[in-house]
């Protein structure tokens, strides 16, 4: 799984349910302090072996945690108090003693992924083991910052009274995904022209009322990179990009295994980069590489061939039927795409190259043979592998199950594990 920097989380309503554990501890308590420290850094280890390792008896976990036989049954009997795991039965098959298997309790905590976007949002809730309960996806209602508001509200209490749960109070963390940047000075989310009035200030805070619990927010090409690394084609995979192109183009970059946000959060807004023709004054919020490159960008490439299209779609299935001025928009598109991943190539050298959104996916038939010829040419060395996204349009919600799965566990922890 890709790792990130430590998550900025937003506490809403909060009322000391979730604790720090250092300032639990102190420094100089004595004794019995020192046991409590110790009892439950011993748990903590415990509880992170049996999400690694899933379902797993005593001995397996005093060998990978180095823990006495003991020690693992004093901290199992004490996680099994807490609710935070479970007896699941019994391992058969080898000679001795049946041993008994534990696993985490998947109703102790609650994760709401959020994917926000333009045409789309798509919700999932997922217990703390990841399994999926509950899930949407709709029409956004995005043309208004409040009713796109409404809308995640409406859909958050349909997801956790279908997976019967007292309200959204009782998720233990939500991560959204949007486009843009979250300026946290102001509160709003910047470069994101299609989510009007989400640049106004305070528009992320209010996303507390969407759940009133914890909430961490997130570039969505940012998650889309990290779905990728934890689930998709980055599997394995050090060094590489995911490259969203659609309503918007975005890039996800990872780096040693992960996610590089840059000084301001801003690595990877390659919409930027000076691509093509377009003009960034005339496309206001729009960088030059987007302007030309998006889906309004094909468009407006077709019908200055003469080619009337309501959609980038449109023009691609007319590619594929042999459309001459279809043909000429795909040229162009290519030779866009590739002189900006000549560029991304050149300061970053991935290994890989994930290509997704509406356009990165639905068109990858046509892109992506010729993109990677193209850069061929451009590039001083070995280009990247070129991949469609094995994601599809869940890699945003994905990533930010992941990226929520992880945290989740920690916060879930320190709320039920107290030093007693």
């Amino acid at each position: 799984m890709v790792q990130g920097d430590p998550l900025e989380i937003n506490w809403p309503a909060f009322r000391g349910g979730y604790a720090n554990l250092g300032s639990m501890v102190g420094i100089g308590g004595g004794t019995a302090n020192t046991t409590s420290l110790l009892r439950v850094m011993n748990e903590r280890a415990v509880f992170a072996e049996i999400f690694r390792l899933g379902k797993v008896s005593r001995p397996e976990l005093a060998q990978a945690t180095g823990l006495s036989k003991p020690t693992i049954s004093v901290a199992l009997a004490d996680l099994e108090r807490a609710r935070l795991v479970r007896p699941v039965g019994l391992r058969t098959g080898n000679a001795g003693r049946a041993a008994l298997l534990y696993e985490i309790r998947p109703q102790a905590g609650w994760v709401l992924a959020v994917d926000i976007g333009r045409a789309y949002v798509r919700l999932a809730l997922a217990d703390l083991v990841g399994e999926i309960v509950a899930r949407r996806d709709e029409p956004s209602r995005a043309d208004s910052y409040d009713d796109a508001l409404a809308q995640l509200t409406e859909i958050t209490a349909e997801l956790t009274a279908e997976a019967g749960l007292g309200g959204p109070t009782e998720i233990t963390l939500a991560v959204f995904g949007t486009p843009g940047i979250h300026d946290k000075d102001t509160g709003a989310l910047r470069l994101a022209p299609n989510l009007p009035g989400w640049e106004q200030p305070g528009a992320v805070e209010r996303l507390a009322e969407v759940t009133g619990s914890p909430y961490v927010l997130e570039n969505d090409v940012d998650l889309a990179a990290v779905g990728e690394g934890a689930y998709g084609l980055g599997q394995g995979v050090s060094h590489f990009a995911f490259v969203s192109i659609g309503t918007g183009i975005g890039m996800g970059v990872v780096i040693d295994g992960k996610l590089y946000r840059g000084s301001q959060g801003a690595a990877g807004e390659i919409s930027y980069l000076p691509v093509g023709e377009g003009d960034p004054i005339v496309n206001p919020g729009r960088g030059m590489f987007e302007s030309v490159a998006s889906a309004d960008g094909v468009v407006a490439g077709a019908e200055r061939l003469g080619l009337t299209a309501s959609s980038a779609k449109e023009v691609f299935d007319a590619a594929r039927a042999g459309n001459p001025a279809a043909l000429k928009v795909v040229a162009a598109e290519v030779d866009h795409i590739a002189h900006a991943l000549a560029g991304v190539t050149a300061v970053l050298d991935p290994e890989l190259v994930v290509l997704g959104g509406g356009i990165g996916a639905s068109a990858a038939d046509l892109l992506i043979g010729p993109v990677a010829d193209r850069l061929e040419t451009l590039v001083a060395l070995r280009p990247p592998r070129i991949e469609p996204s094995s994601l599809g349009a869940d890699s945003v919600l994905l990533g930010a199950l992941a990226v929520g799965l992880n945290t989740a566990r920690d916060l879930v922890f320190e709320r039920t594990v107290t030093l007693g």
